[in-house]
């Protein structure tokens, strides 16, 4: 009688992959953003956490469900068509690689342990160049047995990131800083939750997730499921798990920034907002605490990048050529090289890209959870992402290199929210569908 295989890991392994996908997500930009909501938004922090979750968790979460439910990213575009599927999701991949995300791991880290390094300014960019060699040194060496990562993330690192944000979150409940303030930021004002869910953006975690479900299944894989249905359920049911830490995470730091944010100014960056609380909170080891925050956190998402994004391209024509280890040294290379721009030129070049990019993965991840393009529908998701493309690309760009500049799109419903095109997108697919069951009626 032939052993019957598991159909869905144990609790246990559920929680182990989960957090390794939290720890896969949870990075610099985690870290920063939720404060400076936090702080900007002031007594208006409901709701704008509300919207902040909604992008920063809900909407990865979910493109993890659509991704599971097709079967991969590139195969959710190639719904649209193949070629438009390889340049995009190229597109993506070199955003969250070694363009973006990947150097703002080792940036971001640097610039909280620079406090506790005590050198010169002249000998600052030296410094963070012999950094980042020994950063990016180390995401590789780790890099290079992916289907280990749940040993790595679930079961050491990522528990470890989580009691050390406990500690500061939990003594800044326990001795809040400062009352909160009402907000002097005007977005916050008149839509907190638009706001916050247009600053969920720059988490890139939606993007991430397209990735990562690669990588996911592997660890699960190796945990003993073997049929592709099961490893998609799991796939999702631990990206649940992930989500739920990560908004509780999300409450517990923009707590901090609605605390600290009346002593220090809106103005002040998120990693400031943290270094400021965990001195108030422990004194001159605080720095301590918050740069291994930060490492932990950064390196973590620096393995899942690296090996995600290498685990994908060796699937494309470059793979004919570089090998895995190949691929995964040429990444972390790249990013030595882009690192050393500083976080302050990533971050400004960041929100362009990632505005261009986010509303066509929103449409691709309705698409998934559709559970895919039918014959009468066909049409209008290809001329749906179309437009929104052609909007979001083009404010994108002027909002990149002319901010003043005035565009036609500038006139269409909830531009003045960042979302341009999401009416459009909604006409028309709505109008094109319809052409389309009209026309097969007469058919």
């Amino acid at each position: 009688m032939q052993e019957q295989t598991a159909t869905r890991l144990s609790a246990k392994h559920s929680i182990i992959v989960g957090i390794t996908l939290f720890s896969m997500l949870f990075g610099a930009g985690n870290l920063i953003l939720a404060p400076m909501v936090g702080a900007q938004a002031g007594t208006a922090v409901a709701p704008a956490m509300v919207g902040f979750i909604v992008s920063a968790v809900g909407l990865p979460i979910l493109t993890i469900a659509a991704v599971a439910k097709i079967g991969t990213a590139t195969e959710l575009g190639n719904l649209i068509h193949p070629l438009f599927s390889k340049v995009f999701m190229a597109l993506v991949y070199l955003a969250i690689g070694p363009f973006l995300a990947i150097p703002r791991t080792a940036s971001t880290s640097f610039q909280m342990l620079l406090p506790l390094l005590g050198i010169s300014q002249e000998r600052v960019a030296l410094v963070q160049l012999l950094f980042t060699l020994v950063f990016f040194t180390t995401a590789f060496v780790l890099a290079l047995h992916p289907t280990k990562l749940n040993k790595l993330m679930g079961m050491f690192s990522g528990p470890a990131l989580i009691i050390l944000i406990t500690m500061l979150v939990g003594k800044t409940l326990m001795f809040p800083p400062a009352a909160p303030e009402a907000t002097q930021i005007a977005a916050y004002s008149s839509n907190p939750a638009v706001t916050g869910f247009i600053r969920g953006y720059e988490t890139m975690d939606m993007l991430a997730t397209l990735a990562f479900g690669v990588v996911v299944a592997m660890n699960i894989q190796s945990l003993g499921l073997e049929n592709p249905r099961d490893i998609s359920g799991q796939v999702i049911r631990s990206g649940v798990i992930a989500g739920a830490v990560m908004a509780v995470v999300y409450l517990g730091m923009s707590y901090i920034g609605v605390t600290v944010g009346p002593l220090v100014g809106a103005t002040v960056n998120g990693a400031s907002i943290i270094a400021l609380a965990a001195n108030i909170q422990y004194g001159v080891a605080g720095s301590a605490l918050v740069a291994a925050i930060f490492l932990i956190a950064c390196l973590n998402v620096c393995v899942g990048l690296v090996s995600s994004i290498s685990e994908y391209f060796v699937t494309t024509e470059l793979g004919a050529h570089l090998n895995y280890k190949q691929i995964a040294l040429c990444i972390v290379l790249s990013s030595v090289v882009f690192a050393n721009f500083g976080l302050t030129a990533i971050l400004a070049y960041s929100v362009p890209v990632l505005s261009a990019l986010y509303p066509v993965t929103i449409i691709l991840m309705v698409l998934g959870l559709a559970g895919g393009s039918k014959p009468s529908t066909a049409f209008a998701w290809r001329l749906t992402v179309a437009v929104c493309i052609v909007i979001s690309t083009s404010i994108a760009i002027r909002n990149g290199f002319a901010p003043k500049v005035w565009i036609p799109f500038d006139v269409l419903p909830l531009a003045d929210v960042s979302l341009a095109w999401l009416i459009p997108s909604i006409v028309t697919f709505v109008l094109c569908w319809m052409y389309s069951v009209a026309a097969g009626k007469k058919g």
